[in-house]
């Protein structure tokens, strides 16, 4: 019978939650969808020294601004729980009792000073085949020198035993057959001296009692993959082994590297979904979402970073992916990460998206800068206009402001030197021709009639017009404008400028 799909997004809570990672969760999640399977978010807690206290709440908030909905998690269980690995601390001990036992791990008490020294000694210092037998072990030290040591409650951490002149080798799904030489493998810890696995141990006896079929993860966790292959194998697991996906970085503009948090603040843009507090220092790091990135931009820009469909559609929806998402069209490459080009996902989205779908977002751009529309219904007109000229919400403010006051200023450097008296009487003029219930396309007609009525060319009376009524050389149809503002508020915005040209 085939294995059930059940795939899980395992973030650590220490601190915002990077682009990648959240490419991850999307990953999993088009997968487990695709495949009528079960989607789980476990929080991988074992490392209390860098737990910060509310990332893992922040998880879950940029989770679901995204639309990926999680099946099993610490907030609504499941039948495999616990799903915080420190409240499986428990469960962890036997299988790194067993390691021990079948003589694939050992206990080490070597103590930091110890490790300290032996790395200024040793140039490259690793702890493996090379060096435990010089170190304080069960492996260097006799069996009753091991139980006292034991006896006393002296700390000491658990390795692996890594395996002489083998070849640890799996198919990866995205990257075909790789191969590790275990002589080149240190003999990572698997349990800590305050009892606590290490991802090591945590990882593959979690997937394993979760039933996990596919393990989705970044790029950067492949050199660990053959330690993981081998615990499945030691723990008499390698018949239930899941199958694995090593994800492409996402990488610099200039695609050296990683991208970073670094990256990010010394380029100007976001790499965490949502803003993040730092509670100890109190650092803000910018977000996504507060930049005024709408989820269904920024999930469609994760998704193809790393992967298309094989034609040249950019945009898709959620439900799109989840139709057409193949791990085989998952690139091996990493993929650059460029702003501008997000700024043009969110953009397109911007554009074809309702007003009515847009209103609370830009409703509380407008609120924060202390523009109240009278009523939705007229907001809803001004987002109408001008959403095809914004690349994020608060773009709004630049580009509609003129809807709600009056210009401070006027950009009168284009128009000063060629304004003369003839123009201000049609303007005076003008203003009396605009009735209630006329289109843009009527007063259009009628400003065109009145233009060469007077001797103008109607083009060169346009742009003073816009001027009037914006203050700058932007904006939409200045007649749709004209009609959004109302008989009144154009012509005293007519009549106010008039005494600046």
């Amino acid at each position: 019978m085939e294995k059930k799909v059940r795939v899980r997004f395992a973030p650590s809570p220490t601190g915002g939650l990077h682009l990648g990672g959240v490419r991850t969760a999307l990953f999993n999640y088009l997968f487990a969808r695709q495949h009528n399977g079960t989607f789980i978010l476990r929080v991988e807690d074992t490392d209390q020294t860098r737990f910060v206290e509310g990332a893992e709440a922040y998880i879950v908030s940029c989770l679901e601004w995204c639309g990926i909905v999680v099946d099993e998690s610490p907030q609504q269980g499941g039948s495999f729980g616990p799903y915080r690995q420190s409240e499986r601390k428990a469960s962890y001990r036997q299988y790194a009792d067993q390691l021990i036992a079948d003589g694939h791990a050992y206990y080490a008490f070597d103590t930091p000073e110890e490790l300290d020294a032996k790395r200024k000694e040793v140039l490259n210092f690793t702890y493996g085949q090379g060096t435990r037998n010089g170190m304080r072990n069960s492996l260097s030290l006799t069996e009753l020198e091991v139980a006292a040591l034991l006896a006393d409650n002296t700390p000491y951490v658990v390795r692996i035993k890594m395996p002489k002149d083998e070849l640890v080798s799996f198919t990866d799904l995205i990257r075909g057959h790789v191969s590790f030489d275990t002589n080149l493998i240190d003999d990572k810890v698997l349990l800590k001296a305050d009892g606590m696995p290490t991802y090591h141990l945590a990882v593959v006896a979690d997937d394993r009692a979760m039933e996990i079929s596919h393990i989705f993860r970044g790029e950067e966790w492949l050199p660990s993959a053959p330690i993981h292959i081998l615990l499945w194998r030691y723990l008499g697991w390698a018949n239930e082994m899941p199958q694995w996906i090593h994800l492409p970085l996402i990488l610099k503009p200039d695609g050296n590297g990683k991208l970073s948090k670094r990256d990010g603040d010394r380029l100007g843009f976001p790499v965490y979904a949502q803003n993040w507090t730092d509670p100890k220092t109190g650092d803000l790091t910018k977000g996504f979402k507060e930049l005024g990135f709408m989820p269904e931009a920024f999930v469609n820009l994760l998704a193809m970073l790393g992967w298309n469909d094989g034609s040249d559609q950019e945009l898709f929806s959620l439900a799109e992916l989840t139709e057409k998402f193949s791990v085989e069209r998952i690139s091996k490459a990493g993929a650059k990460f460029d702003f501008e080009k997000a700024k043009w996902y969110n953009h397109e989205w911007i554009k074809h998206t309702d007003a009515v779908k847009l209103l609370p977002a830009v409703k509380a751009v407008f609120a924060d800068q202390g523009f109240v529309p009278a009523d939705d219904s007229y907001l809803e007109k001004i987002i109408d206009l001008i959403k095809d000229r914004c690349n994020v919400f608060t773009d709004f403010i630049a580009q509609g402001s003129y809807f709600f006051n009056v210009p401070a200023e006027y950009d009168l450097v284009a128009v000063k030197p060629k304004w003369t008296p003839e123009k201000e009487i049609f303007f005076e003029e003008y203003a009396l021709e605009i009735n209630e219930g006329q289109s843009a396309s009527n007063l259009e007609e009628r400003f065109k009639q009145l233009a060469e009525a007077r001797g103008f060319k109607p083009g060169e009376l346009m742009l003073p017009f816009r001027i009037m009524l914006v203050g700058g050389k932007f904006g939409p149809g200045v007649f749709d404008i004209a009609v959004a503002l109302g008989v009144d508020e154009t012509r005293n915005r007519i009549t106010t400028a008039l005494s600046e040209f």
